[in-house]
């Protein structure tokens, strides 16, 4: 019997390689006829996700959403061969559990950005995911898309505060804005404002989602642990947790929020009739994450990144294989035990 259609809106997070885990997710979700994809609202790497997905079901289905996720972590993995963070010696012989480590190349790179701006070391401000994503994407047609909806969040450096870019807006510098690492690459100039990765203000925001579609269930991708089982004790430990909570933070505090509001319409009040019910649900791998340090949002191998695709269909497919039959009915997210 042909299962019941189901609505979801996704948002996707931000953290380098990691996204390919995302890719995997979303290759699954794209495998069932009766999920609609509603809206994704995405971050960094989500953002490259997100709009992949969109300009392929604009315009061909499915199946050419599939093909341009795919495409786009490939060309990114071949541009990564040429790049000066690739693993050293040092790296390839003593990586973590075997697989390549960039934590000399990653640590190389921090030391160098205590020293030298990208403005000093990259004076033309070239970005090499700019190629890859005008390669695949004619920005023109993606904003006459009407197969979903799209928003990609960026940092305003100046003003500190989140930007959303909503599919009238998107663009190539959008998309780029919202991968910005500053200490990589020259800060993203759209319309006289100045713009670093969005997952300083919003990995991802919600709020998009809930004001920009009517559909009431809301999926969020992890890339970033929430939760790990030990306290760090090494420089190179503490700071990977560091980069966690900061790039976890405007997440918890949005879903506290959220709670707070589910919380007022389980009582009965909603002021003005403004708030609606939402279900939420959640894709966490952190348990398969612990151990990859922050330096392997680095690591653009194919292997690495199929790898990461791979998990990410084998945690969409037990989700759904579980809660298929939730969507549209109820949250399958504890929100107080994940996000409080």
């Amino acid at each position: 019997m042909a299962k019941q259609e189901k609505h979801l809106a996704v948002a996707l997070q931000g953290g380098g390689s990691h996204g390919a885990f995302t890719w995997g997710v979303l290759d699954r979700f794209l495998e069932e006829k009766n999920l609609v994809l509603d809206g994704f609202v995405g971050t960094s790497a989500g953002a490259m996700n997100a709009t992949m997905l969109a300009y392929g079901l604009h315009l061909e289905g499915r199946e050419k959403a599939r093909e341009f996720l795919e495409l786009f972590w490939r060309k990114a993995s071949n541009q990564a061969i040429f790049s000066p963070l690739q693993p050293s010696w040092y790296d390839q012989n003593f990586g973590k559990k075997g697989n390549m480590d960039y934590s000399f190349g990653y640590k190389l790179t921090e030391l160098i950005s205590l020293y030298f701006s990208p403005y000093q070391l990259n004076p033309l401000g070239n970005n090499p995911l700019k190629n890859i994503l005008l390669d695949i994407v004619d920005f023109d047609r993606l904003r006459a898309c009407k197969a979903t909806k799209l928003f990609v969040c960026a940092t305003n450096v100046r003003r500190g505060r989140v930007k959303v870019f909503s599919l009238k807006d998107i663009s190539v510098d959008a998309v780029l804005a919202s991968a910005n690492l500053p200490k990589l690459f020259h800060a993203v100039t759209i319309d006289g404002e100045d713009y670093w990765d969005g997952g300083y203000m919003g990995n991802p925001p919600i709020f998009p989602l809930i004001d920009g579609t009517e559909c009431s269930d809301i999926m969020i991708v992890h890339i970033n642990p929430i939760n790990i089982p030990d306290t760090p004790r090494t420089s190179e430990g503490i700071e990977d947790r560091v980069n966690e909570l900061s790039f976890n933070s405007s997440l918890m505090l949005e879903m506290r929020k959220v709670e707070f509001v589910e919380r007022l319409l389980k009582e009965g009040f909603n002021p003005g009739g403004k708030f609606r019910h939402l279900n939420m649900h959640n894709i966490n791998p952190e348990t398969d994450i612990w151990d990859l340090n922050v330096s392997s949002k680095l690591n653009a191998t194919w292997e690495f990144l199929t790898d990461m695709r791979d998990l990410g269909r084998r945690y969409a497919h037990e989700w759904l294989e579980v809660n298929y039959d939730s969507i549209g009915v109820k949250s399958t997210c504890n929100l107080r035990e994940t996000f409080l």
